[in-house]
């Protein structure tokens, strides 16, 4: 398996935070993006894995995906 950073933030929060308001459920620093290190086969496999997690009828959205360098 391959190793990848994938980057993501929630644009509900984001949008939250635009009309003066908080999220419900996610704290501010969502609307930042997060980076985790996934293993996975390939990089649609590693999106797969962080959707689970992170869906994104949730709002989380994927910024960023990057094979690791050995």
């Amino acid at each position: 398996m391959a190793k990848f950073e994938i980057g993501i933030y929630n644009e509900e929060v984001r949008q939250a935070m635009k009309e003066g308001r908080r999220h419900r459920d996610l704290s501010d620093d969502w609307s930042d993006i997060h980076c985790f290190d996934i293993e996975a086969l390939d990089i649609e496999a590693a999106k797969q894995k962080i959707a689970r997690k992170y869906p994104a009828d949730r709002g989380f959205v994927i910024e960023s995906v990057e094979a690791e360098r050995y």
